[in-house]
């Protein structure tokens, strides 16, 4: 099976399963498994951290032969809505890995740039108050194109060893009006915390603390100390994720 899922990471800590924490993948598996009264095993696109949201996250698990996938769509939504909901559900071809098979993802982060917070925004805008410099940020993103090494931006993996390489295909900020600005950044894969790194530096950038021609000293260091901090988690939304055709 192959699953769109949206959901408010507000409150779960990530999609992974973790024992005694609630998670959005433990939620999920919960209410497949009542409906399909056995025991699935979750594969996710992108495993989102503590509060991390998201509107395209693929999930793919084995069902037996004679699933609806209506019926399971219907029954899920039943079960786990608003907070988390299935967009789609069907069944994929023989082999199908949602983490795997994917060619790329799509990541998008909000920031509210306004002297006043907007209570309807708070969950899912990282509210910055001072003015940003857009030019300065847009300029910025040039460095992050391409294939590079982001150990500046991301968590060091639990695997010594593991490469931190990753191909950037589009990476901009969108002015939304009101305030409202938008970071996308689209990649072959990103490492823990990496979007969420490099939106924290853009946005000193912004702020006047940093050039924006600093940002490929920062890329070329391969340091997380060089880096800003990563922004907070409840701005950031996993949009999109690709597969071949």
């Amino acid at each position: 099976m192959r699953l769109v899922v949206a959901y408010d990471g507000t409150g779960f800590h990530g999609f992974a399963l973790q024992p005694g924490l609630t998670t959005v993948g433990g939620a999920l598996a919960g209410a497949l498994e009542r409906h399909l009264r056995h025991t699935v095993e979750l594969t996710c696109a992108g495993r989102t951290d503590a509060g991390v949201h998201a509107w395209g996250q693929v999930v793919s698990f084995d069902a037996r032969a004679d699933v609806d996938p209506a019926g399971l769509q219907r029954s899920v939504n039943r079960a786990l809505r608003p907070r988390v909901v299935v967009r789609a559900a069907e069944i994929a071809a023989e082999g199908f890995d949602a983490r795997r098979g994917a060619t790329g993802r799509r990541y998008r982060y909000t920031v509210r740039n306004h002297p006043v917070a907007d209570p309807f925004t708070a969950g899912t805008a990282w509210h910055v108050e001072r003015p940003l410099d857009l030019g300065a940020m847009r300029l910025a993103c040039d460095p992050l194109y391409g294939e590079h090494d982001f150990s500046s931006f991301c968590r060091r993996p639990p695997v010594e060893g593991a490469s931190l390489v990753r191909v950037v295909r589009d990476a901009r900020w969108v002015d939304l009006g009101d305030g409202m600005l938008r970071f996308d950044i689209e990649a072959s894969s990103f490492c823990q915390q990496m979007v969420r790194s490099v939106v924290g530096t853009l946005v000193e950038v912004g702020l006047g603390k940093r050039r924006a021609g600093e940002m490929t000293a920062v890329q070329r260091a391969r340091s997380r100390v060089a880096a800003g901090q990563p922004a907070p988690p409840h701005g950031l939304c996993l949009w999109e994720v690709y597969y071949p055709g």
